[in-house]
């Protein structure tokens, strides 16, 4: 930006919570800034005010909402509630978050035709106040192919004193006539020690607890901070991977079939969570057969049932397990029916386990 060669559409791509969308933000109020200094923003001028109460009329947010009919929900305006309250409580802007806060249920929310409509609208205005107007678009991914040709021309040709921010978790899922007019940079996961100290400073998490939440975050803060607010998932996910190793490794075929049904009632979203939560523990499992502690990523409760279970899990079965769960998550996602999948995938533990 100091040097004149801010490119009129940029894209910001990375795993999710590598801090994306607070870099993203911090890049549109520093351009907006009326006294900003040594690479920053002041923070105190008007137009920083404006941007820290999400006011700025020169500053428009774009992300996926579920349009409703019933309840006037078309574009992303019609959500700016909800959407201030998941930048203000998940400035970290997790997926799952967003779906939480905006109510989505089991539906998938999307960037709509109207959206573009607007996104044209908007930019065909006149500037309020600053030299540029800015658009950021909140996972460009979930683009409708018929709001991406609506936006092809604008992106390619934008006016002078138009910006636009994309930030995206999927770049490959990105449809390729809009990727391909964007200036790309790539941003990395977190340290565990950067994360360990998020959470330190900004949820009150203690050195240890914080160390060890890190170490099972992969590097994303947005699940590091919903771990540490929501342990108590993580704990009746272990119960239940526990409970269901159990019955698979005894075949009980009928208590499997209760369990599928009882862990498909807890939602698409939370079913996902707890599969992937059940391949991260095959994995742990497999590691903690090799015997380097430093390598291990689990509590103490894990530790102590992978001490027993740890055995069963071997180069013979532990890729088909960690295949089976994330199948079977995907498949979830693609609104398959809960219930059935999950019980399959219980009865093909069975086998499995079997296989040492």
């Amino acid at each position: 930006m100091d040097s004149g060669r801010l490119p009129h559409a940029l894209l910001l791509s990375g795993p999710e919570g590598c801090g994306k969308l607070p870099v993203a933000r911090a890049l549109a109020q520093y351009i907006h800034c009326q006294h900003r200094h040594d690479g920053d923003s002041c923070g105190v001028c008007p137009s920083c005010v404006q941007h820290a109460s999400f006011g700025h009329a020169d500053m428009h947010y774009v992300y996926p909402v579920v349009k409703s009919k019933t309840k006037g929900v078309y574009v992303s305006a019609d959500n700016i509630a909800e959407w201030q309250r998941f930048l203000q409580e998940y400035p970290y802007a997790g997926w799952r978050n967003w779906l939480e806060i905006s109510e989505a249920g089991n539906s998938r929310p999307s960037i709509h035709v109207e959206e573009s409509s607007e996104i044209v609208r908007r930019m065909n205005m006149t500037n309020y106040a600053a030299a540029y107007k800015i658009a950021l678009m909140w996972l460009p991914e979930k683009l409708e192919p018929a709001a991406a040709n609506k936006l092809l021309k604008i992106i390619e040709e934008p006016y002078a004193d138009t910006l636009f921010i994309f930030v995206s978790d999927e770049p490959k899922e990105i449809l390729p006539t809009i990727y391909s007019r964007l200036q790309r940079v790539e941003m990395r996961r977190f340290s565990d020690s950067a994360i360990a100290g998020i959470l330190e400073r900004e949820c009150g998490v203690d050195r240890d607890a914080a160390i060890q939440i890190a170490a099972l975050s992969d590097g994303n803060a947005a699940a590091a901070v919903e771990a540490a607010a929501a342990s108590g998932e993580l704990e009746g996910f272990m119960r239940t991977f526990q409970e269901m190793m159990r019955k698979a490794y005894g075949r009980q075929v009928r208590e499997l079939r209760e369990l599928s049904e009882t862990v498909a009632a807890m939602g698409r979203e939370k079913n996902m969570r707890f599969l992937a939560y059940c391949s991260r523990m095959v994995r742990e499992n497999f590691i903690y057969n090799l015997q380097v502690p430093q390598l291990r990523g689990q509590n103490r409760a894990e530790e102590q049932f992978s001490s027993r279970f740890a055995p069963f899990v071997t180069a013979a079965n532990a890729p088909g397990m960690m295949e089976l769960f994330d199948t079977a998550a995907e498949d979830i996602g693609r609104n398959a029916n809960a219930k059935i999948v999950l019980f399959d995938t219980m009865l093909q533990l069975i086998v499995l386990l079997v296989r040492r």
